[in-house]
């Protein structure tokens, strides 16, 4: 899985509290009142089918905007194709079959020229529908956002440009399905399992002749190593994609948040444009900081991205990142929630699809919107910092006994 993560890749995230270097945004005193990062207990599904029809929601308003969402759609089942994808299912009980199916009839369904009161009925006769348990049991979630920065760079190191970022070293071992990293590769051939951390990194000069690009600030760095991808703006005018290679695998700390335990910032004015301007104004407390992140993500140049986790295309709000141990992967899922991502709350219906993977979203009760690229992006991505529902939709056992058997003659 190269490529992984992201438009903001593997850690993506702003999240944890919008979490990371950024983005978090409006995190309001609830949250440290909600165990958002409430871990599901051995065992246990992500997943519960709804059997109340009243309980199904109205899918209405989403089908009356359906932009991109065939292309997201055409994108998952792309992943599903690969032989690969089979052996991360079942997942809470949802098989590879099933997704792919279902992604394939709703593909049908938005094709047929049906209205989107006609598309909601058929949707709900076709269709189970599972919603996450969420952090309270109760099918509650906490929805963050991510995002694509774009940030000057150079090729070279000068005065200017001065921090890097860094290429996988060459002795850098990781599962060639999972792109878990198992360590480094000894001379012996044997693997050393234990990974330096950041610091340890960054001063042992292991990582000298892995430098990628250089960047005119440490926190856009930073923000980069968060997000997990960035596009990049060369002297000469060219642009440069740059996307998750790797990680030295150790868990991942948020930066805004230690600075809310040093007493940096508050809570409720934790978000991307806060953290930066602090750094900036108080430029010597940046590397204390951050060292108390000891991941560090490595990365690469890439084309045709942002990719997520399934090292499939993210689309600006039509591809989630969710915790993929517990979720099953290239997903169609509905999305519900009053968002404050452009200043007041507006309620989001929309169908979306479940194709990436956040450092801080490890739980039933956390999703990550992905918001784009640019400016106006990271702002969204930003305020977005509320409760909402997240619904997944499969086909019904008759539908796939009934496609099944039409193959089958």
């Amino acid at each position: 899985m190269t490529r992984r993560r992201r438009a903001v890749a593997f850690v993506s995230l702003f999240a944890l509290l919008v979490l990371a270097v950024a983005a978090s945004g409006c995190a309001q005193t609830q949250a440290e009142e909600k165990d958002y990062w409430r871990e599901l207990p051995p065992g246990a599904h992500a997943l519960r089918k709804i059997t109340d029809p009243a309980q199904i929601p109205d899918f209405t308003r989403a089908f009356s905007d359906t932009a991109r969402l065939d292309e997201a759609c055409a994108n998952s089942l792309n992943y599903l194709s690969k032989p690969s994808a089979a052996q991360f299912f079942p997942v809470s009980g949802i098989s590879h079959e099933q997704v792919r199916l279902s992604l394939q009839e709703f593909r049908a369904m938005l094709a047929g020229g049906l209205s989107a009161a006609e598309l909601n009925t058929e949707l709900r006769r076709r269709f189970d529908v599972y919603t996450t348990v969420g952090y309270d049991n109760q099918g509650s979630v906490l929805f963050t956002g991510y995002y694509t920065p774009i940030f000057e760079a150079s090729l070279t190191k000068d005065h200017r440009f001065k921090y890097p970022l860094h290429k996988l070293p060459p002795n850098h071992v990781k599962d060639p399905v999972t792109g878990q990293t198992l360590g480094l590769k000894r001379p012996d051939g044997s693997i050393d399992p234990s990974y330096p951390g950041r610091t340890e990194l960054m001063q042992s000069g292991m990582l000298e002749g892995q430098e990628l690009v250089w960047l005119a600030d440490p926190v856009e760095a930073y923000v980069v190593q968060v997000q997990g991808s960035a596009i990049l703006s060369l002297p000469d005018g060219s642009r440069l994609e740059v996307g998750y290679a790797g990680t030295n695998g150790a868990e991942y700390k948020s930066l805004g948040l230690e600075m809310v335990k040093r007493g940096m910032l508050k809570r409720e004015d934790l978000n991307l444009r806060t953290i930066m301007r602090y750094f900036r104004q108080h430029p010597g407390d940046f590397e204390a900081v951050v060292a108390a992140n000891p991941r560090y993500i490595f990365f690469q140049k890439n084309s045709g991205g942002p990719y997520g986790s399934l090292n499939e295309p993210v689309i600006q709000m039509r591809s989630i990142a969710t915790d993929k141990s517990i979720f099953p992967r290239g997903s169609l899922v509905f999305v519900e929630a009053d968002i404050s991502a452009r200043g007041t709350k507006e309620r989001l219906s929309r169908f979306m699809l479940d194709q990436d993977t956040g450092g801080a979203i490890r739980a039933p009760g956390r999703c990550d919107l992905y918001w784009g690229v640019g400016e106006s992006a990271e702002r969204y991505a930003g305020r977005t910092f509320n409760e909402g529902r997240m619904y997944y939709l499969i086909l019904k056992d008759s539908e796939l006994e009934r496609l099944k058997s039409r193959v089958e003659r």
